[in-house]
């Protein structure tokens, strides 16, 4: 033993008291139960499942002061609820790993357009709003309306005969129905639009 305390540099008698020693008790209170703080945690959840665990404690808070007991610590309402995979699904501002798995590209012309708009913001303080119609096929812009004003739904009517007009000229039917995908913007879903 001597030679292992001189080779680590420490002093032999205090090794040897370390290892006569008896283990140290914890410092401290015991740890509380956690079987009704998990049920009080899942009544609020069930309710309410986008509640955070800041949340959480707050009602856990708040009903124990009306029942006039003492409430936890919200470190202790954050462990339990991880421990439980009850805390919500961290928001680290990174792009949501699911795509878009419509597919809005088609293999051949005039089988669905799609619309959208855009404004542009003028020197002069006015903007400019813009409508437009593209081929899903090849991306050609086949028609768009602009105008100073909000676009409406008149506007979105002339932009789709101005399409069909530029595509096929002055036709009263199509020769096949084109399927028109746009947003839930207030022109495109109105009733004289569709």
């Amino acid at each position: 033993m001597t030679t292992v305390c001189e080779t680590l540099g420490v002093a032999r008698s205090n090794i040897a008291e370390s290892v006569k020693r008896r283990p140290s008790k914890a410092r401290g209170r015991p740890p509380l139960a956690d079987r009704e703080l998990v049920d009080e945690i899942k009544t609020i959840i069930d309710d309410m499942p986008t509640y955070g665990y800041r949340r959480v404690h707050a009602i856990l808070c708040r009903n124990a002061r009306s029942e006039s007991r003492p409430w936890p610590n919200a470190k202790r309402v954050y462990r339990v609820m991880k421990v439980h995979s009850m805390l919500l699904q961290r928001h680290t501002g990174a792009l949501d790993p699911r795509r878009h798995d419509g597919r809005v590209a088609v293999e051949q012309s005039n089988l669905r357009w799609c619309s959208d708009g855009f404004e542009i913001g003028c020197d002069n303080k006015e903007k400019v709003r813009v409508a437009f119609a593209l081929d899903c096929c090849d991306r050609e812009a086949i028609a768009h309306v602009a105008t100073t004003e909000g676009i409406k739904s008149e506007d979105v009517q002339d932009l789709v005969i101005t399409a069909v007009e530029n595509r096929f000229g002055l036709i009263n039917t199509l020769p096949k129905p084109i399927e028109w995908l746009t947003d839930n913007g207030s022109c495109f879903i109105a009733k004289d639009t569709r």
